[in-house]
């Protein structure tokens, strides 16, 4: 016989982002072959019924945990501004970002693996990782564009993509750190060089 209390009930997601953090704190200490459901569950203090209401399984929670990764910081009215570009893309690191350089070298290993195994993830992490990063460097590069700092017209769309792409190799291929000698690297040596057109950066 059919509970009629619980028809039409709706299902409570008030527990999502605590699972979502249990699910990145797991995928950091056991990587993605051994990561589980319950594993999760444990680690979240819920059930595994409540996991599997939501998700399908853990490639489906893996996603969702990185798609919801805060970058509230990528925000056009939250970036940087001090008045010069190659500060304001220095101000954009963010070491903290996945709860730190060894962490986040840890999950986004495991997110590698993953994309070896669903087509979806690496939609996934370029639309919560990538792309966003892209958006906020072509706003930081037009802003100092329109204020006059380089010589010439930039083509802004493909120069936005330079570090976020860079780094997304650094760190998802080459397992190394994107650190602040990886971005100054990138913006002395190949960003700004690049909008100032003569090859030479003011900022060796």
């Amino acid at each position: 016989m059919i509970n009629s209390s619980a028809v039409g009930r709706k299902r409570d997601h008030s527990r999502d982002p605590e699972i979502l953090r249990a699910t990145l704190d797991v995928l950091a200490d056991t990587g993605y072959a051994d990561l589980t459901i319950e594993m999760v569950a444990a680690r979240a203090g819920a059930g595994r019924g409540t996991i599997y209401r939501r998700w399908a399984g853990k490639d489906d929670l893996i996603l969702a945990a990185i798609a919801c990764t805060d970058r509230a910081d990528l925000e056009a009215d939250r970036l940087p501004d001090t008045g010069e570009l190659r500060t304001d893309l220095l101000a954009m690191l963010d070491p903290d970002w996945l709860g730190g350089s060894e962490r986040r070298l840890r999950i986004l290993a495991s997110v590698t693996a993953m994309m070896g195994r669903t087509p979806e993830a690496a939609a996934a992490v370029r639309e919560a990782i990538v792309e966003p990063s892209v958006a906020a460097y072509r706003h930081l590069i037009q802003r100092a564009a329109d204020r006059g700092e380089f010589p010439g017209p930039a083509d802004v769309d493909a120069l936005a993509q330079v570090i976020p792409s860079m780094a997304a190799h650094r760190a998802l291929f080459l397992r190394q750190p994107v650190d602040l000698p990886f971005f100054t690297s990138i913006i002395d040596g190949v960003l700004l060089p690049a909008l100032t057109r003569g090859g030479q950066s003011t900022h060796p």
